[in-house]
């Protein structure tokens, strides 16, 4: 019984902390959550919270604050991540159905959930080596020149021209359109090339063979375009302007870490699965630097494949259930437009 009456106490300083700015006394707590408790009783509870670390007490007369070990428990066994409303659902849905590519979904999502948390937001850019390729085209423009289309899992689409040496007629390019995406659909893009490399190959000597030669290399080429790996997008920094009270701690190393886009990938981690939300609190992180800072992420991509991370970043007084829910449903509406892209 104690117990769960020092883990309500906790739950409401987190609340009230992160609510007020200001740090806790007993006597508001029984006044604004209706503990049921005198705030005597209060007063040693949170004696107890201290004790143990959960909590702190910044000046001698001011009431107490979280700590991390506090924000910990909090995130482990007291949050329950708030639903989106239905209002909140179709202003994401109507805010990202209008994307009409990749980069445009991204520099979107990155948008809203930095309107959506308050905080700065990064989004991953989906990573070309963890795609698989959904289709590929092959359109004759000409019996000599076609349009060769490679469709990703990502929604990223790579279009280029092709001049044959000869000319190839409407059944030849069928089976080798077939032939192609037998070799590389489904497959992650090392697969894929290597299934494609080993195509020509297969084929009975002939003037095919030089146009299997030519859409490989060109197909090949196109899958080690490098442009999407290692790029994010952030918004959201002036909403550090709210921390003001801590800049130093918090904002100055966050203000130095927008500049540095590889700190910034490292710091928000590697996407291990779609729908997993990761809370890293304070000193969990890579960079000692960020201490006072703490990262919601979780992974994005078609099905249960994470192609990318996107999260928020900010001072560990955040609001965890909320911006835990807002990365939680930018990540899956994302992954669904990508799924049906």
């Amino acid at each position: 019984m104690q117990n769960d009456r020092r883990l309500a106490v906790l739950r409401a300083i987190v609340e009230d902390y992160v609510s007020t700015e200001e740090p806790v006394g007993s006597r508001a707590l029984v006044e604004r959550h209706g503990l049921g408790v005198s705030p005597a009783t209060v007063r040693n509870d949170m004696a107890v919270l201290e004790e143990e670390g959960y909590i702190a007490q910044p000046h001698t007369s001011a009431g107490r604050v979280p700590t991390d070990k506090g924000y910990r428990l909090f995130v482990d066994r007291l949050t329950t991540v708030k639903p989106m409303s239905q209002a909140e659902k179709r202003a994401i849905a109507s805010f990202l159905d209008g994307a009409v590519d990749l980069d445009d979904v991204v520099q979107r999502s990155v948008r809203l959930l930095s309107q959506l948390t308050r905080q700065v937001a990064v989004v991953q850019y989906p990573t070309l080596a963890r795609s698989t390729v959904r289709h590929v085209e092959l359109v004759a423009l000409t019996p000599s020149r076609l349009l060769v289309v490679l469709i990703l899992s990502t929604g990223r689409v790579e279009q280029r021209l092709l001049e044959l040496a000869a000319e190839v007629d409407e059944e030849t390019l069928a089976d080798l359109r077939s032939r192609v995406n037998r070799a590389a659909v489904g497959e992650v893009i090392a697969d894929a090339a290597s299934g494609l490399r080993a195509l020509p190959g297969s084929l009975a000597p002939g003037p095919t063979v030089g146009v299997a030669d030519a859409v490989v290399e060109t197909l090949v080429e196109a899958m080690s375009d490098n442009r999407s790996d290692e790029r994010i997008a952030v918004a959201g920094a002036s909403n550090l302007a709210r921390y003001g009270d801590s800049f130093d701690t918090s904002v100055r190393p966050l203000l130095e870490a927008l500049e540095e886009h590889v700190v910034l990938l490292k710091l928000i981690g590697e996407a291990t699965s779609s729908g997993m939300v990761t809370v890293r609190i304070g000193a969990e992180g890579p960079y000692e630097q960020f201490s006072s800072t703490s990262v919601v992420t979780t992974g994005y991509g078609p099905g249960e494949a994470a192609l990318a991370t996107l999260g928020v970043v900010g001072p560990t007084r955040m609001d965890y259930p909320g911006t835990m829910a807002a990365v939680r449903a930018v990540a899956r509406y994302v992954s669904r437009m990508l799924d049906e892209a």
